[in-house]
Parts: structure tokens; C-alpha cells; sequence
């Protein structure tokens, strides 16, 4: 019989398989890598009047994509589109527009954050992003790259306009005061307009009739894979002043390459047509990079040397320097100003007069123009052939400019009078007069020379008398001083022996005095001695009564030390002795 129970967890074992093939065939969403789903689901609450983009538990498109990677959904309720996600390359900034959210205030177009409808304020940088297209549109742009010898100046295109002549503060509209060092920046070009501006040394040459041309150091690219956005940055600005040089085309303002054309092909009878310039090179100024602003976010460049560049053309101007004597003759000028724009005053240069073609042409140019007129007025017309006179008309030129554009904030480094054209008719006499005179200096200037050259060989002849006196003093000197050194020396010689002498003198009295007392002393202590010996052996006669005992005495004194007596006593009358003994015997007592 068979188990119930078995059966039954049999039929529970492959309902539960079924619905699992069912579940992974039918509800199992793969989305592959770099994609993203877009999910619309078909139950659930109604959007409100607006929305476009639904959240959990509401009807219509989701708001949030489903990332890569395995999902499970309910086919019945919902559909979903696989989509491939945005990828925003190195180099490039995402610019966000949302179709969804709350209304903008009246006349705005730049959201204030991500909750509002509009263009994000804020950009996204590289990287992969799901942002579901349905609601939000991403539109990929250039970042800036500001090249070395370059400064970004940020203008902001909303908000409430600053007052006239001041910065751009938070929220406002206009220039604002920071600016962008060299360095690569994610920026939100539909929030502000970034300008470069080069900065450092650049020149205004005026070349005859030929007009002027503006030379700015060469379009620099460092030494990376950022080249391309740098050149694109430039090109930008490029496009931007030809549209400002068309806008104002009767200022006279020529593009580069028409510059460039004049200055290589003066019209005839131009000074420059006799003379070709030759531009200076000007210093490159190096800026540090990658500073933050809030502007957007920078990624600061590789640390390598920029590519060495020489001046370039970058656009011209159809005017020259012309004006009259005081003698009433008509002068031309080639003359080039160098000038410098310095990081910390371009916002300010930036907002009150433009980019660098409406600095020359407002500014630069026409006070060139004014103070060279109103200068070289004041001058006759041989005295700019005379090279005093030019020399003092520059100076004065050069020192007006550097007033009057310093008041502006630009730098006037020199200004050079490169040639000066006169009419033909005077020139020539002048040049005669200028000649003959300068033939009369020279001839005077000789016989001065040949004065001179007498005068010199007089002294140098007496100079090499002098040197051989001056020999011989020497060397009678040397031996002089030789002769009082050896003098001095033999002196201080006999000196010393002299002292020796003394000193072995005083020795030897010192050893007679000490052999004499020692004399004494020895011949006084002999006689103490003697004397004493003498009274001893007085004083001892004096004790014995008779002198046969004091010679008894002096005879047993005598005798040898080793000699021993010994005397028997055998009986009454005999004596006997026996030397071998040294003892004597005695008698005996009863």
C-alpha cells in the first residue's frame, strides 16, 4: 500500500520546482552591465496632476531604473524596457535638464536643486549614471581646460543682477571676483560663462600704415592627453572675440589671420614695407593649477613643463600713429607697448571693459594713440630723427602710459619708438645737416681721442719709471730692514750670553757660599765632637783615683773581644788558668 504522506511531499516537491521554473522563466529581469530598466508598473495610485515619474507604490513609469545585476518582477503588473546607462568620458561634464519636479520661479532656468524642474545647477563628471530619460535629459559637454598662461573668468547667466561696476555675489547675476587658474574644471555652461583671458606680458604693435596688431604668447599645450580640451577651450574663445570683432567691425577691429596678412605685406610705401618687424617674445607667466572653486569641480593637470611657444598674431586693429610737428610736419610712428595683465585685477579688467580685443580697443589703443599725438606735438620734426630728442619723447610717452593705464589696473612694462617716418623733403636736409654735424663730432671727437691717446702712453710711460723706482725702494728697503733684523739679532745675541754669564756668575758664588758653609759646619761639628770626647774622657780620668787604674782600664778596652780568661782555683797557693774557658772560676764561699 502505498504512503500517503509520500505522495504528498512528492506533489509538494514539483509545484514548488514548477513555480520556480515559472518564477526564473517568466518574472526573472537580468539587466546586463552598463545598462539599466526602466520599469512601468501598471497597478497602484494614481500620479498627481504634474508628475510624469512614479515612486513605489504608485502607477506609471518608476522614477528609479533597476541597476545591472539579476531582479524579480511580476510580468502581470509590470513592463520594463532594458536601456543602455549614460557614460560621461574623462574630459567631459553631464549637463542635466529635469522634466519633472516643482515649478521654476517665473524667468529662471536653472534649478535649485535636484527637487525642481529645470537645468541642475549641479553637473555630473565622469562616471556611469542611471538617470531614467524618461524624466531627466543628460547632454554631454566639454569641460574647460584653462592652458598655462591663462585665467578663467567666471560671469554667472542667472540670478538677480549685480550692482552696476561690483562683483557677483551668491545668487546674483555678472562677473564674479575669483577667477580660474590654470587646471581642468567641471562647469555648468548653461550657469556660467567661463572667458580665458591671457595673462602676463603681451604687445600692441603699431606698424605704419599697416595698422596694429596685437601679439599674445601661442596657444600653449601642456605636455598630456588634455591637449585637445585645452585647444578646444581656446577655440571657444576664439569663436567668441570673432564674434565680438564682427559686432564692432566699425572700430576696425581685423581678425588674425588679416592681421597677419598686413604685418606680412605692408602696403606700399608703409614704413613696414622697408622694414619688416620682428616681434619681441614676451615672458610667459606660469600659474599654479587646480585650485577649487565654486565654480564647479577642478581636476588639476600633471605636473609637467609647459611646451615652449613664441608670440603669435591673435587679431588687429586699422590704426596707426599719425600726427603733426610743431613745425607743422606730418610724423608716423612704428612703436610696440608692452603691457601686462596681472591674475589678481583680470575679473576687474574683465568686467568693466570686455575680453582682451575690447581692452585694446577701448582702452589700450586709443590712449596710445592720444598720448603719442599729444606728446610728439610738442616735438619738431628733426628732433625724432635726432636720437636725443626720440630717446626723450619715449621716456615721456612711456611714463604718461604707465600713469594713465595703471589708474586701470594695466601694466605698462616699456614703450618703444622702433621708426620713425618724416616727409622726404625735410628728411634729406636734415639727414645732411645730421650728417655733417655728426662728421664735425667725430673729427673732433678723434682729436680728442689722439689727445687722449698721448696723454695715456705719457702716463703709461711714467707709470713703468714709477714701477722701477718703486723696484728699487723696494729692494733697498728689504735690505735695510734685513741688515736691522740681523743687527737686532746678533743684540739680542749678546744680550743673551751676557745673561748667561750673570747667571753662571751668581751660580757659582751661590756654590762657594754653600761649599763655605758646609765647611764651617763640618769643622764646628768636628770640634764639638772632639771637644766633647776630650771633656768624656776627662771626666772619666777624674773617677779613678790612681792613674795605674785609668792605664788598667785602657788596657782591658784594648784587648780583643774574642780573648776569654779563665782562672782555677785547685787549692791555697796554686793558680791556674785555662784559656779554653771563659769563664773564671771562683773560690767558693763557706
Amino acid at each position: 500500500m502505498r504512503n500517503p504522506i509520500g505522495i504528498i511531499v512528492c506533489g509538494v516537491i514539483a509545484v514548488a520546482v514548477l513555480i520556480f521554473g515559472l518564477v526564473w522563466t517568466t518574472c526573472r529581469v537580468y539587466v546586463p552591465e552598463g545598462q539599466m530598466a526602466i520599469v512601468t508598473t501598471k497597478t497602484g495610485k494614481e500620479l498627481p496632476p504634474g508628475r510624469i515619474l512614479a515612486e513605489p507604490g504608485e502607477k506609471g513609469v518608476q522614477r528609479v531604473p533597476l541597476a545591472e545585476g539579476r531582479h524579480f518582477l511580476n510580468p502581470i503588473n509590470n513592463d520594463w524596457t532594458i536601456v543602455s546607462a549614460t557614460t560621461i568620458p574623462a574630459g567631459k561634464v553631464g549637463i542635466v535638464t529635469s522634466k519633472t519636479g516643482k515649478e521654476l520661479p517665473p524667468g529662471e532656468i536653472i534649478a535649485p536643486d535636484d527637487d525642481y524642474k529645470g537645468v541642475w545647477r549641479r553637473v555630473l563628471g565622469p562616471g556611469t549614471y542611471r538617470l531614467n530619460p524618461e524624466g531627466y535629459e543628460i547632454e554631454v559637454k566639454d569641460a574647460i581646460n584653462i592652458p598655462i598662461g591663462y585665467a578663467g573668468v567666471v560671469t554667472s547667466l542667472t540670478g538677480k543682477p549685480a550692482p552696476e561696476g561690483k562683483f557677483a555675489g551668491p545668487g546674483e547675476k555678472g562677473v564674479f571676483e575669483k577667477i580660474l587658474q590654470p587646471g581642468l574644471y567641471y562647469v555648468n555652461t548653461r550657469a556660467y560663462q567661463v572667458d580665458v583671458v591671457e595673462i602676463g606680458m603681451n604687445q600692441v604693435s603699431i606698424v605704419g600704415k599697416s595698422g596694429t596688431v596685437v601679439l599674445t604668447k601661442a596657444q600653449s599645450t601642456s605636455a598630456n592627453g588634455l591637449a585637445e580640451l585645452q585647444q578646444n577651450t581656446l577655440s571657444s574663445q576664439i569663436a567668441k572675440r570673432a564674434d565680438y570683432m564682427n559686432a564692432n567691425a566699425d572700430l576696425g577691429i581685423l581678425n588674425a589671420q588679416e592681421a597677419q596678412l598686413n604685418l606680412s605685406h605692408p602696403p606700399v610705401g608703409s614704413s613696414a614695407a622697408r622694414k619688416k618687424v620682428a616681434p619681441r617674445k614676451t615672458a610667459s607667466v606660469q600659474q599654479q593649477g587646480g585650485r577649487q572653486h565654486g565654480y564647479g569641480a577642478p581636476m588639476p593637470a600633471a605636473a609637467k613643463p609647459p611646451v615652449q611657444t613664441s608670440d603669435s598674431v591673435a587679431f588687429g586693429m586699422n590704426q596707426f600713429v599719425q600726427f603733426p610737428s610743431s613745425d607743422g610736419f606730418a610724423i608716423m610712428l612704428d612703436m610696440t607697448v608692452e603691457f601686462e595683465l596681472l591674475p589678481e585685477n583680470i575679473s576687474r579688467i574683465y568686467m568693466l571693459y570686455g575680453d582682451l580685443p575690447a581692452v585694446v580697443s577701448k582702452i589700450i589703443l586709443p590712449q596710445i594713440l592720444s598720448v603719442s599725438r599729444m606728446k610728439g606735438s610738442g616735438y619738431k620734426a628733426r628732433e625724432f630723427i635726432d636720437g636725443e630728442g626720440r630717446q626723450k619723447f619715449q621716456k615721456e610717452m612711456t611714463d604718461e602710459l604707465v600713469k594713465i593705464l595703471g589708474e586701470k589696473k594695466i601694466l605698462v612694462r616699456n614703450a618703444i619708438v622702433r621708426h620713425v617716418e618724416v616727409p622726404a623733403d625735410i628728411l634729406k636736409p636734415i639727414q645732411d645737416t645730421s650728417v655733417a654735424k655728426e662728421r664735425d663730432l667725430t673729427n673732433k671727437t678723434q682729436q680728442e681721442t689722439a689727445k687722449k691717446q698721448a696723454l695715456l702712453n705719457t702716463q703709461i710711460a711714467m707709470v713703468d719709471q714709477f714701477k722701477r723706482e718703486t723696484e728699487q725702494e723696494t729692494k733697498k728697503l728689504v735690505a735695510t730692514i734685513a741688515a736691522k733684523r740681523d743687527k737686532e739679532v746678533a743684540g739680542i745675541g749678546a744680550d743673551a750670553q751676557l745673561k748667561v754669564a750673570e747667571i753662571n756668575l751668581k751660580s757659582a758664588q751661590i756654590k762657594a757660599d754653600i761649599v763655605r758653609t758646609q765647611g764651617e759646619a763640618e769643622a764646628k761639628a768636628m770640634f764639638l765632637v772632639e771637644n766633647e770626647k776630650a771633656l768624656g774622657a776627662k771626666r772619666r780620668a777624674e773617677v779613678f783615683a790612681s792613674p795605674s787604674s785609668l792605664a788598667d782600664l785602657k788596657f782591658v778596652e784594648s784587648l780583643s773581644p774574642d780573648l776569654s780568661i779563665r782562672v782555677l782555683h785547685s787549692g791555697e797557693g796554686t793558680l791556674w788558668t785555662d784559656l779554653k774557658n771563659p769563664s773564671i772560676a771562683l773560690p767558693k764561699t763557706k
